[in-house]
Order: C-alpha cells, then sequence, then structure tokens
C-alpha cells in the first residue's frame, strides 16, 4: 500500500547496481537478488541491517529491471515474428488461390480447378456408393462375398469412366471436338439456375442423381414415419379393445398407454438431435405431447 503510486526514479544502470547485478542477467537472476535484499531491508524483517529508505530503492530499482527486461523481451521476439513472415510471404499472391491447383493465367488456372473440382466430387460419390454398399451388405458371409463383388464393379467403373476420359481429352487434343454446333457458348442445362455458379449446380446434381442425402434430411424423414406408426398403432390398439372395456381390458388399455408415452419420450430425443444439425432455424421441429397425441387417437377413433 506505500508503494503502490510510487514512480521509480532511476534510471536502469543504476537499478541494476542497487539490486547487485549486471546487464544482460536472466529473470531468475534479478528475482533471486531481490527476495536477498527484501529479506535484508524490510522493516519488519528481524534482520539487523532493516531499513525502509534502503528497501524503498530496492522496490524502485526491481521495478525498473523488470520493465527493462520484459521491454528487450519484446522487441527480440518481434524481430523473429517479423524475419520469419519475410522468410514465408510468398512474392506472387494470386497463387494462393485455387487450393494451389493448376498452372498458367489466373483465366488458365480457373478452368483447371473447375475440372479438379469435378474429378474431386466424382470421387466423392463413388467413395459414398461405396460404403453405403459396405454398410449394406455387412454381417455374414455371404454379403461381405456380395460386398467384395459390388467394390470391384465399382472400381471397374471407375477404370472405364477414367478411361473414357483419356479418350475425351486425347480428341481434344486432336480437335475433334472444334466443329462441333453450340462450342463456346454456355450449356442450356444450366439456364435455369442463374442465381448460382455453374459448377456449384453440377456438383449439387451429381450428389442428387446418386441418392446422397443430407443427415438432417434422414432424421427429418425417420421422424415423421415414426410419429405416423405410432399414431395408427394407438389407434388400432383401441380397435381391437372395443367399447365399453372390461376391467381387464381397461387394465391392458392402460399398458399400452404407457408404452406409448415411453415411445414419444424416445421420438422427442430424436427431435432433439435433429435440432442440433438442422441448418435452417426455421425448419426446426417441436417436441411432441403424449397428452395431444392421446386425444388425437381419441378422435380419430370415434370418427372410425
Amino acid at each position: 500500500r506505500m508503494l503502490s503510486g510510487y514512480k521509480p526514479k532511476n534510471d536502469v544502470k543504476d537499478s541494476y547496481k542497487v539490486l547487485e547485478l549486471e546487464e544482460g542477467c536472466s529473470l531468475d537472476d534479478v528475482r533471486n537478488s531481490y527476495h536477498n535484499l527484501a529479506k535484508k531491508y524490510h522493516p519488519d524483517s528481524s534482520s539487523g541491517m532493516a531499513d525502509s529508505r534502503a528497501f524503498i530503492r530496492v522496490e524502485e530499482a526491481y521495478r525498473v529491471v523488470l520493465g527493462d527486461l520484459a521491454a528487450k523481451q519484446k522487441s527480440d521476439s518481434g524481430e523473429e515474428e517479423e524475419d520469419q513472415f519475410k522468410s514465408k510471404s510468398l512474392q506472387h499472391r494470386h497463387y494462393l488461390s485455387f487450393e494451389g491447383v493448376g498452372i498458367g493465367t489466373p483465366s488458365q488456372r480457373e478452368k483447371q480447378y473447375m475440372q479438379f473440382r469435378v474429378d474431386r466430387a466424382t470421387e466423392q460419390v463413388l467413395e459414398y456408393r461405396q460404403q453405403r454398399l459396405e454398410s449394406r451388405y455387412a454381417g455374414s458371409d455371404l454379403s461381405r462375398a456380395q460386398d467384395v463383388r459390388q467394390s470391384k464393379k465399382v472400381k471397374i467403373t471407375q477404370a472405364v469412366e477414367r478411361l473414357v476420359e483419356d479418350l475425351i481429352q486425347e480428341s481434344m487434343a486432336k480437335g475433334d471436338f472444334d466443329n462441333l454446333s453450340g462450342k463456346g457458348k454456355p450449356l442450356q442445362k444450366f439456364s435455369h439456375s442463374p442465381h448460382i455458379d455453374p459448377m456449384t449446380h453440377n456438383l449439387n446434381r451429381i450428389l442428387i442423381d446418386n441418392g446422397y442425402q443430407p443427415e438432417w434430411i434422414l432424421l427429418q424423414k425417420e421422424i415423421r414415419e415414426t410419429i405416423e406408426r405410432l399414431r395408427k398403432s394407438i389407434v388400432a390398439s383401441r380397435r381391437k379393445l372395443g367399447e365399453p372395456m372390461t376391467l381387464s381390458e381397461q387394465k391392458q388399455w392402460g399398458r399400452v398407454c404407457e408404452q406409448f408415452a415411453e415411445d414419444i419420450r424416445k421420438l422427442n430425443k430424436r427431435v432433439d438431435n435433429f435440432n442440433l444439425v438442422v441448418p435452417i432455424l426455421s425448419r426446426q421441429m417441436v417436441h411432441f405431447s403424449t397428452d395431444k397425441e392421446m386425444l388425437r387417437a381419441r378422435k380419430t377413433y370415434e370418427a372410425v
């Protein structure tokens, strides 16, 4: 508290002398020297050399030396970062685009990058097909044998597609496609989607044609099918019991209602998982109410 508003007046050299140190010493040396001198001059210590004025000079010198070491360390780290940035910086920054794909002028590299994206999307579609076949036929020896055959078919298809691509490139190099009608004009299949670039539209079309669906779409479909199945099941169970219900039939109906409430609780957990992955806020779903579903089932039963 005594030194909280005190501003040191010593210069750096005098501060090192007060702490009995030399310039260029380490931070540990400064701390050790300060601790030893503080034990010697602190007014509350039992030392015979206790002196409040000497302790104030030691405290002042300690702050000045710490500031000097911090400034030196900051300047050294700044120079190292600057040298590291200079050694790694690129002279031609336009080569940072297109993921480093292609050579030549920017327009040529853009065309090569578009072709690279098409090839990468095709490979991803083939990998998706293979994974779907693996998950579909996994389980028994027969399914594994079918999986091997399907994998071979996928590899053969991929090899054929690459062969066709090589033949197309060879024909283009020979000039076989120079006299085609519509050369240099945009494809008509992209004319109906003017708000997105043709490459993105083409990639989306490839994914859709091969049966790819996002995870939230599958979850939404599963939730809708489950609630419809539960609604039909509760109505069918009520119709089997008839009207009026006996005591045993009422107990049976109570067990059916308890199972229905448990199924609704599990379905609401799926709804929570769906709300975590759906990308659009307006597509999120609310929980299903057991009471409302029971009332809905009773109205459906009375109507039937």
